[in-house]
């Protein structure tokens, strides 16, 4: 990508496109680890990861994968690929609500004291 990106001139949008891409990388990159042994493609409790990004927020992998892919839209200079969110979002949206039952479940009041303090 940066290859690529090099050969063209230098804009603004290919400039965010390429910070955006490479910060929001790295934040995933961040959650992830954050989350350890918690991660599973399936949702399921095995601990409430509340340190961290996670601290703040409760789906920083979703969030920042997300922005990964509008900074790689912008520096690729494609914007009609950005129409691919609009299956991303909403499944995301919905992976985040069986997850957060899930965490209801088995935590309960802390799970619920947790949400009260981040954001999605």
């Amino acid at each position: 990508m940066v290859g690529y990106c090099l050969q063209r001139p230098l804009t603004a949008g290919l400039v965010a496109g390429l910070v955006l891409a490479i910060l929001s990388l790295a934040l995933w990159a961040t959650a992830r680890l954050q989350l350890g042994k918690s991660f599973s493609v399936r949702p399921k409790a095995t601990a409430l990861v509340t340190r961290g990004l996670y601290s703040k927020v409760r789906n920083p992998v979703y969030i920042f994968g997300t922005l990964w892919i509008v900074g790689f839209v912008l520096a690729v200079d494609r914007p009609w690929w950005l129409l691919f969110l609009l299956v991303l979002v909403p499944t995301q949206v919905i992976r985040a609500r069986r997850e957060a039952k899930v965490l209801e479940e088995k935590f309960g009041d802390d799970y619920r004291a947790y949400r009260r303090t981040t954001w999605f």
